[in-house]
């Protein structure tokens, strides 16, 4: 396990992939996370607070079974690398729209009961965290800084949006998860590399 105060990753490592930079956007809800606006208007979240919220959700994930773990993403970037976090960990992932009644309704076919929910983007997976509110599901979402964080338990703030950010918080959660659980001993038993996480196909801007 880290030891208190340690970070997970290095500050530079970071700064390199994005991962604190967010939107010209700012909702009332994430500007706890916040440090500072940039000159071009971009938010910036703190990193120290990023890095204590990763711990914070692996520790939270680890006290459940793989089995009862639901991963949601609806966008290309995410779905990569979440789906690279449940074959490495065993947890269920679902892409792209989460259907009403999925987590509600017993008697669909796909009808699935998780223990707790990781999102990808409160924004784009609306209907999921619709679902998670009705059953009283847990849920841990990744917030940028214009995400509405209605219904979420546990926030990570970070860019949710960019391809080599999300691969490296998946990577991290997944390296996390993987200690806490006793499945590896040590950041130099996990296997995989953060570029394992990273979608391979660029998204067209619109």
């Amino acid at each position: 396990m880290n030891e208190e105060g340690t970070k997970l990753f290095d500050e530079m490592g970071y700064q390199e992939v994005g991962i604190h930079i967010g939107t010209k956007i700012k909702s009332p809800g994430m500007k706890q996370f916040i440090s500072r606006a940039r000159e071009d208007g971009l938010y910036l979240f703190n990193l120290s607070l990023i890095d204590e919220r990763i711990k914070v959700a692996a520790k939270m994930l680890a006290k459940y079974e793989p089995k009862d773990i639901v991963l949601t993403a609806a966008r290309i970037y995410p779905r990569a690398a979440a789906s690279k976090f449940a074959e490495i960990t065993g947890a269920k992932f679902m892409e792209g729209r989460v259907m009403p009644g999925v987590f509600t309704n017993p008697n669909r076919t796909d009808y699935t009961e998780p223990g707790i929910i990781l999102m990808s983007d409160t924004r784009n997976e609306r209907q999921a965290i619709r679902e998670a509110s009705k059953t009283s599901i847990p849920v841990i979402a990744l917030c940028d800084t214009d995400n509405w964080i209605k219904f979420v338990d546990l926030i990570i703030p970070c860019n949710n949006k960019g391809r080599r950010s999300l691969s490296l918080i998946y990577f991290l959660l997944a390296r996390e998860f993987m200690k806490e659980k006793g499945a590896i001993k040590s950041d130099e038993e996990f296997k995989y590399k953060v570029s394992d996480f990273e979608a391979k196909v660029e998204m067209k801007a619109k």
